[in-house]
């Protein structure tokens, strides 16, 4: 016998077919997390279209269930997966070229006195392309060295402190170059000096985003961009190269995580609070 005081069994029968008022309707948001009754697989909504919901378990499994025939549990209840609502367009956040969310109608802040060193005007050039947006918001300056021959000069010369850092993004930055030995030279818990493993910083963009299938190899000993334009066979001309390839690059995606992943290192570093050298 059934206690009335509990009335009907709601998975009794097809409780797949909502009746109305009987199974509540839930917005397939990412990161819901459900599970199927038949199957017993629970994960968290990853994608949801019009012909069905993809759920991710702790695993990282994946599975596809049709909206249109599977109800779900959500909380031990069972509940019918629909598709999310579109954001309206004024609300979906913006995004600026490095990924981050754009500030609407942004002023640039005041200039901090930290600042972030790169080595020629190429660097700064692409650096304020995918991530000046990001850097207005925190008042940071990117500067030309023009070469770290000088570095450790440069460095006496910024005099670093507490709430003066310095950040220094260096080109072929691997075990056994000259740059390398020249970064080795500067300790100071307010300078961080780091790079990419690039010859250039050319070939942080993504080969891809040029129609190409790798950069050219340039043998030792001749200039590496003149040696490149030979290899593609492209004009000898430098400064239309490097306007060729920043015009391709459009976002952080076009560019290699090595130097990405330096850049934003640098930018978190320079922004930190003065007590956390």
């Amino acid at each position: 016998m059934r206690s009335k005081d509990y009335g009907d069994d709601v998975l009794a029968g097809d409780w797949r077919r909502p009746r109305k008022g009987l199974i509540p309707t839930v917005p397939a948001e990412p990161g819901l997390v459900v599970e199927d009754p038949d199957s017993g697989f629970c994960g968290a909504v990853v994608a949801c279209d019009k012909q069905g919901v993809t759920l991710e378990d702790r695993f990282g499994r994946r599975r596809v269930f049709p909206l249109a025939e599977a109800g779900f549990l959500l909380d031990g209840e069972p509940v019918t997966l629909v598709r999310p609502r579109p954001a309206r367009r004024d609300d979906r956040p913006m995004r600026s070229a490095s990924g981050s969310i754009a500030v609407r109608g942004l002023r640039a802040r005041v200039a901090r006195q930290s600042r972030i060193y790169v080595e020629g005007r190429h660097d700064a050039e692409l650096v304020e392309k995918i991530w000046g947006h990001d850097l207005r918001v925190e008042g940071v300056v990117v500067e030309c060295l023009e070469g770290v021959d000088d570095l450790p000069a440069a460095v006496e010369e910024f005099a670093p402190g507490p709430d003066r850092r310095l950040g220094v993004l260096v080109d072929h930055l691997v075990p056994g170059s000259k740059e390398s030995r020249i970064a080795a030279r500067v300790a100071s818990p307010y300078v961080l000096v780091t790079g990419h493993p690039f010859v250039d910083v050319w070939q942080g963009v993504k080969p891809s985003v040029l129609g190409l299938a790798a950069w050219p190899e340039v043998p030792p000993g001749e200039p590496w961009k003149e040696g490149v334009l030979r290899a593609l066979g492209w004009p000898a001309d430098v400064g239309a190269a490097w306007r060729r390839i920043l015009d391709a690059v459009r976002d952080f995606r076009d560019l290699e995580p090595a130097l990405l992943g330096r850049v934003e290192e640098l930018i978190d570093f320079v922004t930190a609070p003065p007590s956390s050298p």
